[in-house]
């Protein structure tokens, strides 16, 4: 049973490093959320590192530039960033799903995606191209993040019967922007493959994000064992699972996403937040309302 706290600080001093979700923990996609901010502010005040592990598919400079002018989060409330975004252009580039892509998504917010990765030896040439033309899907987001994922169903069915990959880079299935709930690319792969069609992901809960958030702390000189690490996150099935998964302690945020289910205002209601918890089939290792 998961241990609701009051405070990240009751647990921090147990850990050297903190992988943090970003939407609905440090900001809610509109402004920065300061009691969060003042909390990881205070843990690396303590030398303890902060990794922001996000499954948005912007590259991680473009997310440095969001965080600063248009959320107002401060760049000393974290060290270093890993993005669902990098690991997915990642394997774009080495050819994951070809080199003629269809690409889902909004072009002048999605268009850093397709930026050269210098880290990539030899990357291949990527060209945006009609669907009828592409070998492989890349899906950033839907055309319309209100719409109905089965609006494209059409052409998902027209990819899947010509075999093509959809590359994921955001596995988040929903987001809320301030009291606004929208659809995000990991509920058109999730619609793909459950139309037969093959996905390939990369963020938050599948290991190549993991992996970046760990090359991340080495980056910075730290070697931290996984016992060592705490995931923060409002997703059971995004930061809770990918958390259980590569066995690392993690706070749950029930403020987020869950609200309503856990029934949580300063904090989540025990009885609701057990019973979600059980329904989801999630274990966090602690619990609170927003971290703070």
């Amino acid at each position: 049973m998961t241990q609701i706290i009051s405070a990240l600080s009751d647990v921090s001093n147990r850990y050297q490093a903190l992988f943090v979700d970003l939407w609905g923990c440090v900001h809610d996609g509109v402004k920065a959320l300061p009691d969060a901010v003042a909390a990881l502010q205070d843990y690396r005040a303590g030398g303890g590192t902060v990794v922001l592990v996000t499954n948005s598919p912007k590259p991680r400079a473009n997310i440095v530039e969001q965080l600063k002018n248009k959320f107002g989060v401060p760049d000393d409330a974290w060290d270093t960033i890993a993005s669902s975004g990098d690991s997915a252009r990642s394997a774009m580039f080495r050819g994951a799903v070809g080199q003629k892509v269809w690409f889902m998504g909004e072009p002048e917010r999605d268009d850093p995606f397709f930026e050269p990765l210098n880290v990539i030896h030899d990357p291949v040439t990527i060209t945006r191209v009609p669907l009828e033309q592409a070998e492989g899907i890349v899906c950033c987001g839907p055309f319309d993040a209100m719409a109905d994922p089965d609006v494209n169903r059409a052409q998902f069915l027209y990819a899947k019967q010509k075999g093509l990959k959809l590359l994921c880079a955001n596995p988040d299935i929903v987001v809320d922007r301030g009291e606004v709930r929208e659809w995000c690319a990991g509920a058109l792969a999730r619609l793909y493959t459950e139309m037969g069609g093959e996905s390939m992901y990369f963020g938050k809960p599948h290991p190549p994000i993991y992996d970046l958030a760990r090359r991340r702390l080495t980056e910075l000189d730290h070697y931290v064992p996984d016992n060592n690490i705490l995931a923060i996150g409002d997703g059971v099935h995004t930061d809770i699972d990918g958390a259980m998964g590569e066995d690392i302690d993690s706070l749950f945020i029930s403020g987020g996403l869950a609200a309503a289910e856990t029934k949580t205002t300063q904090q989540p209601d025990p009885d609701a937040l057990n019973a979600y918890l059980q329904k989801e089939i999630s274990s966090p290792t602690f619990t609170i309302g927003q971290l703070r």
